[in-house]
């Protein structure tokens, strides 16, 4: 069956890119907030559910694909901010114009991020993901889809940093998250060699075929919308803007800034809009 699939793509991709090829693909993305817990003596059921709902809303993105034969930028939709009757997770650095741009010929992997007030550009090469081929197949719009897993296996940096937030989680008076026990990451996709490009949204990448849906991390993106070859191209960037850093340089930005945010109890303050 895995030959098959093969074969075809590779039929696909002869005709495919015997032309110049570009698209647009659609992607919507909700995340499941089982984990979060939010306890507090000012706010009664009521509120805390309204918070909830709210928190849930803000957690609904969407994503637009842009790609041709070997690159792609995803970016999320720019839309009207809605006042937020609960908390907001948006930190003060975050921003609507971060880019990430993937090139699966180079290996390469450019993200712009802004983060307190400052940019910066984020060079790392591509994931490896060990994709495991499933015989599986469902339709997703028009297109017939493979299933893909790839699975993460737990390291001794995951148990060690597990055990830190465990102990702050332990010895602190209030908390906002549970902390969950590391376990392998099982991230499920299902992509399709009718369009026979190794891309897809956010990381996402190394399969026969641009990935339409994924679930990992309690996260589930679902394409709702591909045009191919649109009269109107659109020109994919390469990132230029903020200060150029590594991702184990940006992490450790991250990890000082949340030091900083971190009160006498071990917590993260979150301050009410």
């Amino acid at each position: 069956m895995n030959r098959l699939i093969i074969t075809l793509v590779l039929l696909a991709s002869a005709t495919f890119y015997g032309q110049e090829f570009h698209g647009v693909a659609v992607y919507e993305s909700k995340q499941n907030l089982k984990d979060m817990k939010i306890e507090s003596k000012d706010m009664n059921d009521q509120i805390l559910k309204e918070v909830m709902e709210d928190l849930k809303k803000q957690f609904e993105k969407t994503f637009i694909l842009n790609f041709n034969k070997y690159e792609s930028t995803y970016q999320e939709e720019v839309k009207l901010d809605i006042p937020s009757k609960g908390l907001s997770m948006r930190t003060s650095g975050s921003s609507d114009d971060e880019v990430t741009y993937k090139n699966v010929k180079s290996k390469l992997k450019l993200e712009e991020k802004e983060f307190f007030g400052k940019e910066f550009l984020i060079v790392d090469s591509l994931k490896v993901y060990n994709w495991e081929l499933q015989n599986e197949t469902k339709k997703i719009g028009n297109y017939t889809c493979y299933k893909a897993v790839s699975v993460k296996k737990v390291t001794k940096e995951d148990v060690d940093e597990y055990e830190k937030q465990k102990e702050k989680q332990e010895t602190s008076k209030t908390s906002f998250f549970t902390v969950i026990e590391p376990r392998e990451q099982i991230t499920t996709v299902w992509y399709t060699p009718e369009i026979p490009i190794s891309q897809g949204p956010g990381e996402l990448w190394g399969l026969p075929g641009l990935i339409l849906e994924a679930s990992f991390n309690d996260t589930i993106v679902l394409c709702s919308k591909i045009i191919l070859n649109p009269k109107n191209k659109t020109e994919i960037k390469i990132p230029k803007r903020g200060k150029r850093v590594t991702k184990k340089e940006f992490d450790s930005l991250i990890k000082k800034q949340m030091e900083k945010m971190t009160n006498k109890d071990g917590v993260i303050e979150i301050h009410m809009n």
